[in-house]
């Protein structure tokens, strides 16, 4: 089978049926290839309408259905999506629509309403979209894609094999203010840039700041999700993956390949270690120096039981004082015995 010579795996049984695209296992039909990524779904398995399927050695003999046999069928499933479903291209040149002050490689894309300011200096292959704005003195690299709407602040510093996706903000002033006697609030210039590495996908609408004094940095194939909030002069570490809405305040250091779930907070100046795994809904006080899976959140509950639960909860300062004199107590009588 083509797919398996190009990407790997073992091929078992009929090697010459034609994939078209790839599925679900609860949808795919004629010409389509699905997954199992764990055996627990083997009666999805059972029932589906895929001509083959993509499994671990362990469930090779689950189905008699054309399959190729891998160690990871989760990670062989991505890369032949991305394989069959190639990004759409723009169209070649600069639209007459836009506006380019810099020189600019003639493999670079330009959509209309776009807007490249000058000293900006591009990789081969590079995509602006429609409307997008990329200010003086940015920098990107080869094969990076900003799909529309994107933002890019001046002198911030894109990587190689990025995409950007719609409504990015990257290096917007980060939250700086020093406060007077009377209340008002004195805007902190902020001048470092933002510097993202190679390999980093941006989701819709979220937003990097740039750093006030030092740089923000973003590095190499780092995943943010839509919605998520970079403040100023927050370091990632490689390979660090956020989900949707996250938010970082400003100067948190954190590590390579940590995950973050949905709506989780980092406060600012904390260090995260290496391969921590924060829970969705997590909030961060305090560094985390030891790797391993953080959870502060509460999982929901009926009503009824969550405010009985929060009429206890005004009572807990009372109850460890009780029980702090109960201990006292206990004490004094042993010792008397």
């Amino acid at each position: 089978m083509e797919i398996a010579s190009r990407l790997g795996g073992r091929v078992e049984g009929n090697g010459s049926v034609e994939i078209r695209q790839i599925g679900s296992l609860q949808s795919a039909g004629e010409g389509e290839i699905a997954f199992l990524a764990s055996v627990k779904h083997r009666r999805d398995l059972e029932k589906t309408g895929a001509a083959a399927v993509i499994l671990a050695q362990n469930a090779m003999d689950l189905t008699a259905l054309p399959r190729i046999v891998c160690d990871n069928p989760y990670l062989y499933y991505a890369r032949l999506a991305q394989w069959l479903n190639p990004a759409p291209e723009q169209a070649e040149g600069v639209h007459p629509g836009a506006v380019v002050e810099s020189e600019l490689p003639s493999s670079t894309r330009v959509g209309p309403l776009a807007y490249v300011g000058p000293d900006c200096e591009f990789g081969e292959n590079v995509t602006i979209g429609p409307g997008c704005m990329v200010d003086a003195g940015v920098r990107i690299g080869s094969n990076t894609r900003l799909v529309g709407q994107v933002a890019i602040y001046h002198d911030c510093v894109i990587g190689a094999n990025c995409i950007l996706h719609a409504g990015v903000v990257i290096g917007a002033d980060g939250f700086g203010y020093a406060r007077e006697r009377t209340g008002a609030w004195v805007k902190i210039p902020q001048i470092g840039r933002v510097l993202i590495g190679d390999d980093v996908e941006i989701g819709a609408n979220t937003t990097v700041d740039r750093g006030a004094l030092d740089d923000t940095i973003i590095a190499k194939g780092v995943k943010l999700d839509n919605l998520v909030q970079i403040a100023h002069n927050v370091h990632i570490g490689e390979h660090s993956a956020m989900a949707g809405c996250v938010g970082v305040a400003g100067s948190a250091h954190i590590g390579a390949r940590v995950m973050v779930g949905g709506q989780a907070g980092i406060s600012g100046h904390l260090d995260i270690a290496d391969d921590t795994v924060v829970s969705a809904r997590t909030l961060v006080s305090k560094s985390i120096t030891t790797p391993g899976i953080y959870t502060s959140a509460m999982p929901g509950m009926e009503h009824a039981e969550w405010m009985k639960s929060a009429a206890h909860f005004r009572h807990l300062d009372a109850m460890a004082a009780r029980l702090r004199e109960m201990e006292k107590r206990i004490s004094e009588l042993e010792s008397k015995v």
